[in-house]
């Protein structure tokens, strides 16, 4: 996709544009400088007017020049072509006298639309999050802006899949603290998990083999209780993040290993792929998109889809808005 993006494409638009536009006026001028031959048999230009051509035993083509009117709005149309590759962004990097672009206009848009928006948000942001569950309108207003940013990644009913958390699971482990803060916090400047590769600190095949069966023993897990028992000694090298019971670390974000919630795959192969090869998971921040009070919002949305009962937040209003 890189390949569409680069510098080139703009001077190759340029260039296409400049030679159609120079092209009509050329094919202008050499139209109005064009004479017609004479017919066959006299010298210089036809005497009659006409071209030559005859059909029809005596229907004659006329050689009238191009109505005036015609020839203007020719004219003009390669003028106006001209001046709008000077007034707007069309010759490569220059960004026209006007200086105007998509994403001026956009932002305009985004500004104008919150403007209009934020009157609908004014009653909510003096409440705590968990006090916004309880509310309808409130939720209704972040079902829909689940639906616009969230879904996507996950679900249209917050259940995710394959390295997308479940947000329906009440019981499904946390990996940063149990908190409406929490959720805001990750909604507005997103996260980004890392579980660096440690295929080279395990061993090989076989030792990789052996500390992902005692992983599933963990958490109870059908598995080889012979290679369970060898990887044992083989998980010290997790120990520094996921503990050494193997229950997490919410500081750090490592994964409780102890539970049945299996965020990335189930599995001897996947458990050993991710000890192998690491795994980064990124979830985008919102905050350039969403508002404080929309975040504000959306979040309890969130927590009410989990059905948790949360104690109430020390801070009442949303991040970076004064209560009313």
């Amino acid at each position: 996709m890189s390949d569409f993006t680069n510098g080139f494409w703009p001077w190759y638009v340029a260039a296409i544009s400049l030679v159609s536009i120079l092209a009509c006026a050329w094919l202008l001028w050499v139209a109005g400088k064009a004479r017609v031959s004479a017919h066959p048999g006299q010298s210089g230009q036809a005497s009659d007017n006409t071209t030559g051509h005859v059909w029809d035993e005596d229907l004659r083509e006329l050689n009238n020049p191009l109505p005036l009117w015609w020839m203007w709005l020719f004219i003009l149309t390669v003028v106006f072509a001209l001046g709008y590759l000077v007034v707007f962004p069309g010759l490569g990097s220059f960004p026209g006298l006007l200086k105007w672009s998509t994403e001026a206009e956009h932002t305009q848009d985004v500004r104008q639309v919150r403007a209009q928006v934020a009157p609908l948000y004014a009653e909510f942001t003096a409440q705590p999050v968990e006090a916004l569950v309880r509310d309808p309108r409130a939720m209704a207003i972040g079902e829909r802006l689940f639906m616009n940013n969230c879904s996507q990644c996950h679900g249209s009913d917050g259940r995710g899949s394959k390295s997308y958390p479940n947000l329906t699971n009440a019981n499904a482990a946390w990996l940063g603290q149990r908190s409406a803060e929490h959720i805001v916090q990750t909604v507005t400047n997103g996260r980004t998990g890392v579980m660096p590769p440690m295929g080279a600190a395990i061993g090989g095949e076989a030792e990789i083999s052996e500390l992902a069966n005692y992983v599933l023993s963990l958490s109870g897990s059908p598995h080889n209780e012979i290679k369970a028992y060898s990887g044992k000694k083989k998980f010290s090298a997790c120990a520094a993040c996921h503990g050494v019971d193997g229950k997490g670390n919410k500081a750090l974000g490592a994964p409780n290993l102890t539970d049945d919630y299996w965020l990335h795959g189930w599995g001897e192969a996947a458990i050993a792929n991710i000890v192998k090869n690491g795994k980064t998971n990124v979830m985008p921040a919102q905050s350039p998109k969403l508002t404080a009070e929309q975040i504000h919002v959306v979040s309890a949305y969130v927590l009410s889809l989990s059905g948790s009962s949360f104690p109430a937040s020390s801070g009442a209003a949303a991040p970076g808005i004064k209560p009313n």
